[in-house]
């Protein structure tokens, strides 16, 4: 799920409570997913599909996963008629060695618009090497992504800067930014009319469920970053008979899919960002921007008011600025390079690192177009935007008074929705009684989606654990060097146990003395460059 969390103080106190009152340990039935399961639900007025064909898995190694294959699952473009026009989606996997298998498990990394094919790698690479040898680990592109065909990819140089200041201080700017979003939702139906009214979080989950046929397993087992947990709930709401195993970290709020998550997070980001110019006070000798974060913060604006009038390197106005600096809300490993960018420019009047930070952190690759158009077809499909453009208006003002760093930056990302033309869905109500417990993780200072979220999606699902990481503040914190946190997840997906229970944060970074270098303590760092940073 996108971008724009705030640290919450109050979230913090409640997940104390939370855990404190919850210390009884869940299990779930360690049956394997390979003995006989009933017959999976088909969703109400569907007609169901016909059985897929066996995948066929060929040698697609890297010298980093030598033993990485790749498969395409042919499955229907409208559920409803199976027997109709075919797409395919495009998989990796890294095969179990265990004598005794578990089972596939499928990885997500996010988005909607995430790449999920290298995130098997490095899932298999990062689990405990017992744990990940008992699964057949699978990433997949859903549909419309990267590999998948057909690909969605609605306005090409979108992103291309300099954009419009994306706080609209006057009407023109407004216009502007306007008449851009609806060119891109115009170009959108223009060139993929014919498969915007099935790119969607449910249509993705009813593949999940030729895949996991397809791969001849009773039960599969999935483990989602970001918006791939509501992917993964909603799969589990529509087939809760065929969930082995279910991981969550970062967890959407699924009670505010999608207009509310998102006004949350420019909230959050906010506080997140605050976080990051206090941390760039603490260490004045290195970067000369002052000791009092209010001081420093103040230098940041002036840093967004002078790029308006002059862009740096002809590339970074105020729009690509907060671009930059957005990825730092999700992974706090990127403060020591975005601070010298911060530090260069505004204490040494020198635009280059800031618009290397850029190229690094801001810049839309081309592969980027796919991603951004997948994530607005998903989510102007699932459920209803405001079509008012007032309502937006107001909305985004009251927020950015409270919360100036991406409200008007995010509202843009978004505001394609205002002008779609592909009727929305209702959002499931993903609530489970029938699901084997799953395993929640969430950092407490979470911009992309805030703890609140990870409350809500635990209520719902019915004898799910929860993992906090107590004060931390990146987005996806399992497998990323927190020894507490993996573990957890390593005894969850061994034996199926799992209890509430609250992990202390990983240390802040330390200040680096070169501006490509991402400190060691950090850590994460793979793993957040494959989760990406709006997703």
């Amino acid at each position: 799920m996108l971008h724009p969390a705030k640290k919450r103080g109050h979230f913090k106190k409640r997940a104390v409570v939370l855990l404190s009152i919850a210390t009884a340990t869940v299990a779930a039935a360690v049956t394997s997913p390979a003995g006989a399961a009933p017959s999976a639900a088909t969703p109400a007025g569907t007609t169901p599909a016909a059985a897929p064909a066996a995948l066929r898995w060929t040698a697609c190694t890297t010298p980093r996963y030598p033993t990485l294959q790749c498969a395409s699952l042919k499955v229907p473009l409208d559920h409803d008629h199976p027997a109709g026009r075919q797409i395919s989606l495009a998989l990796t996997r890294v095969p179990h060695t265990a004598a005794t298998s578990q089972g596939p498990l499928l990885v997500n990394p996010g988005g909607p618009g995430g790449s999920g094919r290298t995130l098997a790698g490095y899932i298999a690479s990062a689990l405990p090497k017992d744990v990940a040898a008992q699964y057949d680990v699978i990433g997949f592109d859903p549909r419309g992504v990267g590999k998948s065909e057909p690909t969605l990819d609605c306005g090409p140089g979108h992103f291309t800067p300099v954009r419009p200041d994306s706080v609209p201080l006057d009407a023109q700017t407004e216009q502007a930014n306007l008449d851009r979003v609806k060119s891109f939702a115009e170009s959108c139906q223009t060139k993929h009319a014919d498969v915007l009214p099935y790119i969607g979080t449910v249509s993705a989950a009813r593949d999940i469920e030729v895949l996991r046929g397809a791969l001849g397993a009773a039960k599969l087992s999935y483990f989602g970053y970001s918006y791939g947990t509501y992917l993964g709930a909603v799969y589990a709401k529509l087939h809760p008979d065929r969930v082995h195993r279910l991981v969550l970290d970062s967890v959407v709020d699924p009670g505010g899919v999608w207009y509310e998550d998102n006004l949350a997070q420019d909230q959050a980001f906010d506080a997140r960002h605050k976080a990051f110019l206090a941390w760039v006070a603490q260490y004045d000798e290195k970067y000369g921007l002052g000791t009092d974060p209010a001081e420093v913060e103040e230098r940041w604006y002036a840093m967004r008011d002078s790029l308006r009038a002059t862009p740096a390197g002809g590339k970074v106005g105020p729009a690509e600025l907060e671009d930059t600096y957005m990825p730092g809300g999700y992974y706090n490993g990127y403060w020591p390079v975005l601070a010298e960018a911060f530090s260069a420019y505004a204490a040494k009047a020198d635009p280059k690192p800031l618009v290397a930070a850029y190229e690094r952190f801001g810049a839309v690759e081309p592969s980027a177009g796919n991603s951004y158009s997948v994530y607005t077809a998903v989510q102007c499909r699932d459920s209803a935007w405001p079509k008012d453009w007032n309502q937006w208006r107001a909305d985004m003002w009251r927020t950015h008074a409270k919360a100036p760093f991406m409200t008007w930056n995010n509202a843009w990302y978004n505001a394609p929705c205002v002008f779609w033309r592909t009727e929305p869905l209702a959002a499931p109500d993903v609530t489970n009684a029938d699901l084997p417990p799953a395993l929640l993780l969430q950092a407490t200072d979470d911009a992309a989606t805030p703890f609140e979220g990870a409350l809500s999606m635990k209520g719902k699902l019915k004898g799910a654990a929860l993992v906090v990481e107590e004060g931390g503040g990146n987005h996806g914190v399992s497998l990323s060097g927190n020894k507490c946190l993996d573990e957890k997840v390593g005894t969850y997906l061994r034996t199926g146990e799992a209890s509430d229970a609250t992990c202390a944060a990983q240390p802040a970074p330390k200040p680096t003395t070169s501006t490509r270098a991402v400190p060691p303590s950090a850590g994460g760092t793979a793993l957040h460059g494959l989760l990406g940073f709006r997703g």
